[in-house]
């Protein structure tokens, strides 16, 4: 069972992958019964899907009943709030959506990932100020993929607003995020998107950027990250984003035994 400790949850980026099927997923198995699946050995998910298009209450209700009473999820947030940042007006329809998950005790945190051209500015700073009240009383991790917005300043302000930092493993290259363990609310959080540098930027399916396995010198290198977190923080989630052919159950995998 991957809920070590009452506040560290590991999981994987999403769940559903037609590639996992063979490499976790049995043969066979209909898609509509993938996430009771999964939940039977993992406590946490992170959803992606949310990403691309508004979640609907009826939606996550199915999530809900599929998953067991101490299953928490993680909902990225819509494009529209993140990465076209034209208004703000979806977060009333995204937040509807959460209910459901709200009222059984399922909602981990929101998930805010900007793109890297999301630079460090007033304008946009101004806009994650907006945004925190938008989704006010919701529990808010931001994760930013550009290294400019690593600062002592940042983080304080990350504090009083209790938002979450995202912290994450990814290829060493200009400009993106190094490993940095912080925690700025009282939800600490890891991606593993995998080091796969030469994917990173030039690649034809989008999943050949997180096709990439972890060995256990790589994820030794965390543990002492997490556990600094895990004093920082009431929970702590960690997520594996290198989901080609099933390679973020492996990590998860690994990084239970590590951390037990």
């Amino acid at each position: 069972m991957l809920h070590l400790r009452q506040v560290i949850y590991l999981g994987t980026s999403g769940f559903s992958y037609k590639d996992w099927v063979g490499e976790f997923y049995p043969a066979g198995l209909q898609p509509r019964e993938w996430l009771s699946f999964y939940a039977r050995e993992f406590k946490t998910c992170e959803i992606n899907a949310t990403f691309y298009n508004l979640p609907t209450p009826a939606v996550m209700q199915g999530m809900a009943n599929k998953t067991g009473a101490d299953f928490l999820f993680a909902i990225k947030a819509n494009q529209e709030m993140t990465h076209r940042r034209e208004g703000r007006n979806v977060c009333e329809d995204f937040r509807k959506a959460l209910e459901p998950l709200e009222r059984v005790g399922k909602l981990g945190c929101v998930l805010a990932q900007f793109p890297t051209s999301f630079d460090f500015n007033n304008k946009n700073w101004e806009y994650l100020a907006g945004l925190r009240r938008d989704l006010s009383g919701l529990p808010l991790v931001v994760e930013f993929r550009n290294a400019r917005w690593l600062k002592v300043e940042v983080f304080q302000w990350l504090r009083r607003q209790d938002i979450g930092f995202c912290c994450v493993d990814e290829p060493r290259l200009p400009n993106l995020m190094p490993p940095v363990a912080e925690a700025t609310g009282k939800i600490a959080y890891v991606r593993f998107h995998g080091r796969n540098k030469e994917k990173w930027w030039q690649y034809k399916e989008a999943w050949e950027r997180y096709d990439y396995s972890y060995k256990s010198e790589e994820l030794k290198e965390w543990l002492p990250r997490i556990k600094k977190l895990e004093s920082l923080s009431e929970k702590t989630f960690i997520f594996a984003n290198n989901h080609w052919k099933g390679q973020s159950i492996t990590t998860i995998r690994q990084l239970q035994k590590l951390l037990a």
